[in-house]
């Protein structure tokens, strides 16, 4: 049977991004943040009045989060752990091996319930370096590694069944773990989603996650226009699907009511791609909006960064 579908026509801005990623919502504030890691920037979108801006750096930020009590963004980075002060960055760890640091970056990231901040890097397979899970404690002010992967590409993550489950998903092997966690440390590995024992397509892949209140996670599929929405226990059940778009990155819930999903994409191009598809997908790259009022809201699945 096919999944039902939401079919979304247009994006909701313009923005061009080469690899647009990281949607992070800010209710105080009702701002939208999110990056284009290729471009090294951080936009910020006040949905409420409509305006965009954006701050330019040196390298590339990949994640966001909140702070705890405090104004500004935490970030993961190319190379490690940061906060925005000023539209500059201030290192809290690169926790990179020597012998890593010129072939892998970090990717997707996110906060746990103690305000710790979780992150992962990406597969070098040239230079043999694996995608590996860190941790950043600021009570402590110490990065470790959380997980030593092997992994592939390090992507979407968050919490569920109040910080007890953290979900991990390892792009290129087309899974979504789930381990059990607790104070920081994770254990019980196992296989949330198999996306191709589920029939999605070769060459499609998770990549960013939500999580919603009932539990459901929203997996975004790399070259495969769409959304997959998950039931607590991983079953498929719905998918979003965006006609003009190839890359879906990302999505977040946000919007006075918190059942808004905001959506990133990335070009045809990025991360060595096939530009030439950009013809037939023009709006990769843009920014979408889905409303889901009165269907689905979002749930509490990463937190504010304690630092």
């Amino acid at each position: 049977m096919p999944l039902p579908q939401i079919r979304v026509e247009k994006p909701l801005l313009h923005i061009n991004c080469s690899l647009g990623e990281g949607p992070l919502y800010d209710p105080h504030t009702s701002t939208l943040h999110f990056v284009d890691i290729e471009q090294n920037k951080v936009f910020h979108y006040n949905t409420a009045s409509g305006t965009l801006d954006f701050e330019q750096f040196e390298e590339s930020i990949t994640c966001l989060a909140l702070r705890r009590g405090r104004k500004g963004l935490a970030c993961a980075t190319t190379h490690g752990f940061a906060v925005i002060e000023d539209s500059k960055l201030r290192y809290l760890s690169r926790p990179l091996p020597a012998a890593f640091q010129a072939f892998t970056r970090f990717n997707d990231g996110a906060c746990d319930p103690q305000g710790r901040f979780v992150a992962g890097t990406l597969y070098n397979k040239a230079h043999n370096v694996p995608g590996q899970l860190y941790i950043y404690d600021p009570s402590r002010e110490a990065c470790e590694l959380l997980e030593p992967g092997p992994f592939t590409d390090s992507n979407g993550l968050g919490w569920t069944d109040d910080g007890a489950t953290m979900l991990f998903t390892d792009s290129f092997t087309n899974k979504i773990y789930a381990y059990d966690y607790n104070d920081g440390k994770v254990s019980g590995k196992r296989v949330f989603v198999d996306a191709l024992s589920q029939g999605l397509p070769d060459g499609t892949y998770p990549d960013g996650l939500c999580i919603d209140k009932d539990g459901g996670v929203w997996s975004a599929r790399w070259g495969g226009s769409r959304i997959i929405r998950y039931t607590r226990e991983g079953k498929m059940d719905l998918e979003v699907y965006f006609p003009t778009a190839l890359n879906i990155t990302a999505c977040t819930f946000g919007g006075p009511n918190n059942d808004q999903l905001y959506v990133t994409s990335a070009h045809c191009g990025a991360c060595g791609g096939d530009a030439a598809r950009q013809a037939d997908y023009p709006d990769s790259g843009n920014l979408f909006v889905v409303d889901l009022s009165g269907a689905f809201t979002g749930g509490e699945w990463r937190f504010e960064f304690a630092g």
